[in-house]
């Protein structure tokens, strides 16, 4: 699956109209088999049947069908995660991911799709291109989600065969320094439409030492500050343990610019710039969408926050009340803000970094927002107003 397929279903679960029919958000780690993951998951299913309110445990049963039937066709072999979101009622819904890298085993009942998972692994594992080559060949890889969706481009240098044929080595030994420049800068020719075209921002070398040196030495600037490793790898090696190699590389990477958005956050705060962090605030600016980035701790909990269907009103840092004091209805329910905050951020097509192990972003609270603009009160009123999601307005 490549990210822009990906990011159509993070859209579809986002929009999803909410019924009186719960949703069915499950996950599945296949690191260790699907048995593995079921005896987790089936413990989680008998602790939901006794939670459950009654009204909901039939649609919930037959939610469970549907997951049922999508677990026992199996996986494919090289999948390490999926996800199967499922709904019964007047508006049945089912659809099911397969992904090349692991998710957590893990499952819950809400209005909603639950989507922080599959966010946080857009935001990790994302898209790359990795360039591999060696003495034989050369070949560009599009990496996206862990898995290769495209080898757009294989080519041979002719140059090595000829020897043996007519040529003697040294007069091949003469020519292959000039060979090898007009090679790498075909190379990184072509390197540099693929990059451009797909919106690409990191890239990889992998291969033999002495062919991966004459590669970066031929890239300009705009495709060298892309460059994130130089991994080796011999012209044997298989394409899927060099792909293997590289996402190691590019999670590393990835994690280095979650801790710079922290960085910029604290600093924006401090400086009283365009930023603001905790809870209450990045729901606000989410809501006015001021928000150029929603800066998320992997260890961020929601706190305790409620919304009231019939009047669209939110509340933070409060417990749930029986009946709204806003409009008197007895419609009120509790609220998860972390799904909350990154249905939003998807809703608004702002970007999103999971960050793992900042004491400095749980200081803050463990969520922040880096703004584009502070905004007016009328400006986010109207804001507020255009969102596609009228459900999480604060009073």
């Amino acid at each position: 699956m490549d990210i822009q397929t990906l990011q159509k279903h993070v859209l579809t679960l986002a929009t999803i109209k909410e019924t009186d029919a719960p949703m069915v958000s499950c996950y599945l780690n296949l690191e260790k088999g699907l048995t593995a993951a079921r005896r987790i998951l089936d413990e989680r299913v008998r602790l939901l049947r006794k939670t459950l309110p009654t009204p909901q445990r039939a649609s919930f049963e037959h939610a469970l069908l549907g997951i049922e039937s999508r677990l026992a066709a199996g996986f494919q072999t090289e999948s390490l995660g999926a996800a199967v979101f499922a709904r019964d009622g007047e508006q049945k819904f089912l659809l099911d991911l397969e992904f090349r890298v692991p998710l957590p085993t893990w499952i819950a009942v809400d209005s909603t799709p639950n989507i922080y998972h599959l966010v946080e692994l857009k935001d990790t594992y994302d898209r790359y291109v990795v360039v591999l080559v060696n003495e034989r060949s050369t070949r560009i890889l599009e990496v996206h989600l862990g898995s290769v969706t495209d080898v757009a481009w294989t080519k041979r240098p002719e140059l090595r065969e000829r020897v043996g044929r007519g040529w003697s080595r040294e007069h091949y030994q003469s020519h292959r320094p000039e060979r090898n420049h007009e090679f790498a800068n075909e190379v990184v020719r072509f390197v540099d439409e693929v990059m451009s075209t797909g919106g690409y921002g990191h890239l990889i070398l992998a291969g033999t030492p002495r062919m991966t040196a004459v590669i970066r030495e031929a890239l300009p600037k705009r495709l060298a500050s892309k460059l994130i490793d130089v991994v080796p790898a011999s012209a044997n090696e298989r394409t899927s343990a060099v792909v293997a190699e590289t996402l190691a590389s590019f999670v590393e990477q990835e994690q280095q610019e979650s801790l710079a958005a922290v960085d910029r956050l604290q600093k924006n705060i401090c400086s009283h710039g365009l930023a603001v962090a905790g809870s209450a605030s990045s729901l606000q600016a989410l809501k006015c969408r001021q928000v150029d980035m929603l800066v998320m701790a992997t260890e961020y909990t929601s706190e305790p926050a409620w919304m009231c269907p019939g009047c669209d009103i939110v509340a933070v840092q409060q417990a749930r009340p029986a009946v709204c004091p806003n409009c008197g209805r007895s419609t009120t329910r509790e609220l998860d803000l972390k799904e909350a905050l990154v249905r939003l951020a998807e809703l608004a097509g702002c970007g999103v970094e999971i960050v793992h192990d900042s004491e400095i972003l749980m200081r803050m609270g463990g969520v922040g927002c880096l703004l584009r603009y502070l905004s007016t009160e009328a400006h986010c009123e109207a804001a507020a107003n255009n969102l596609r999601d009228p459900a999480l307005v604060t009073p």
